[in-house]
């Protein structure tokens, strides 16, 4: 087969494998989501995952989200690594280590439509826990943290959205936020290893994974890299603020109900 052959077929395949619809909407939440996380170390699957699945489907968004945030977040991991609190990292990822199979087997097994209801519920759910306030203020201990653990490996598996429990766990504490953020990323990127184990395994890392995942990355990292960018310089009750109202609008919106909306 000829070069110009071999690029004729990987033209057909890319473009066969894309959407017919949404991707320049998918971009943009590709990067509002970036922005989140590249601020506060979460918050990209809560706005990317509902909004991504009304156009692409949940089995397909999450395993995106899974790969353009391992590649766009690497730069974030030596920072982590040296500021984090190593010790009640690892010990949450043990717990991960178990949930984020399970999570990964409901997602391959549940009706999409199904899957999508759960996962507005759960990203609404979860964001109430986070504007409440509420935190965990006892000491860490290795047994909650590894069951903590348990529950963010879960919900990745499933959708990705193992942020919150992981941070209100840690914002309770004495820990100041510059050191959660640090253990947010150094735990995902611990367990974004387990998810990517599953999802192979499971089957998930279709085709049109790796197509989208060109098409998005690009926006997805340019986001990150403002998030990094404000984080030193935004004031934090703001953009948690800014954040948090992203987050209801991509839950509501995402709604199976409303697909209309983004098409």
């Amino acid at each position: 087969m000829t070069l110009d052959a071999l690029v004729s077929d990987g033209q057909a395949w890319f473009a066969a494998a894309l959407p017919d619809h949404g991707i320049y909407a998918l971009m943009a939440f590709a990067f509002i989501a970036g922005l989140a996380r590249g601020f506060s170390g979460f918050g990209a699957a809560l706005i990317f995952v509902p909004l991504g699945g009304a156009i692409v489907g949940p089995k397909l968004v999450s395993p995106i989200l899974l790969v353009i945030d391992g590649i766009a977040t690497l730069g974030m991991i030596p920072p982590a690594w040296r500021d984090a609190n190593r010790s009640e990292v690892f010990v949450m990822a043990a717990g991960a280590a178990l949930g984020v199979p399970a999570g990964t087997a409901l997602l391959a097994l549940l009706d999409p439509t199904l899957l999508r209801w759960s996962i507005t519920i759960i990203a609404i759910s979860l964001l109430a826990l986070l504007v409440s306030g509420w935190r965990y203020h006892g000491a860490p201990s290795a047994p909650l943290s590894s069951g903590v653990g348990l529950i963010a490996g879960l919900f990745s598996g499933a959708a990705q959205l193992g942020g919150p429990p992981v941070v209100a766990y840690w914002l309770g504490g004495k820990t100041d936020f510059a050191r959660v953020r640090a253990n947010v990323v150094l735990y995902f990127s611990i367990s974004s290893v387990f998810s990517a184990i599953s999802y192979y395994i499971g089957g998930l890392f279709v085709p049109a994974v790796f197509a989208l995942t060109v098409v998005v990355l690009p926006s997805y990292a340019l986001g990150l890299y403002g998030g990094s960018k404000l984080f030193g310089l935004a004031e934090e009750r703001t953009f948690r603020i800014a954040c948090y109202v992203l987050i209801a609008a991509a839950a509501i919106i995402g709604m199976p109900l409303l697909d209309g909306v983004l098409r």
